[in-house]
């Protein structure tokens, strides 16, 4: 091993010689500026890192250029998995927007009156099951806790929830085609 002050000599004699060549070189595959200074540094520093082994090299532009086209490579790999992962969250992102577009569209032309509205929710919930229908109606229109509903009807706190549930249940199957509404006005 050479002596800290020869090596650093050494050291900032190569980094003269090759720094400049190297970002151009790098710049011309990774395009930001930036980022070609940034894997050169890499380069850089692990070169000083490795003391010992950087003054063994016999070819020392041929490493040098191995090591930068290596991160030149691995910097275009990942930069390439994460443009086609944002591209693919744009287009699900967009095919929600289009979807949920379609959707209010489509309810915009179901619904025209609230008398309408009305008529289609009370349908369904006539045809829960009486206990069931008693118990939702308690809670959803008449807006009791499920506590003082349980006490009144002098069933357990676990009855009222699980019958919410077949409500919620039932419900959602009967205004399937309402999906939203449903949403809008019971949960």
């Amino acid at each position: 091993m050479q002596a800290p002050s020869t090596y650093k000599a050494h050291f900032e004699e190569v980094y003269i010689s090759f720094y400049s060549r190297m970002k151009r070189f790098a710049g011309q595959y990774v395009i930001r500026e930036e980022d070609a200074e940034n894997i050169v540094q890499d380069i850089f520093f692990e070169l000083w890192e490795k003391q010992s082994e950087f003054t063994s090299f016999i070819n020392l532009n041929g490493f040098l250029f191995m090591m930068l086209k290596n991160r030149c490579i691995d910097f275009l790999r990942r930069k390439t998995l994460e443009q086609q992962a944002a591209e693919e969250i744009q287009s699900e992102y967009i095919h929600t927007l289009k979807l949920k577009f379609e959707s209010l569209e489509a309810l915009e032309n179901k619904f025209l009156t609230e008398a309408d509205i009305d008529t289609i929710i009370q349908n369904a919930i006539d045809r829960l099951p009486e206990k069931c229908r008693e118990i939702f109606v308690m809670n959803k229109i008449e807006g009791k806790k499920q506590k003082v509903i349980a006490q009144e009807l002098n069933i357990s706190i676990h009855t009222v929830e699980s019958q919410m549930a077949i409500a919620y249940k039932k419900l959602k199957e009967a205004l399937k085609d309402c999906v939203p509404l449903f949403l809008f006005l019971f949960i």
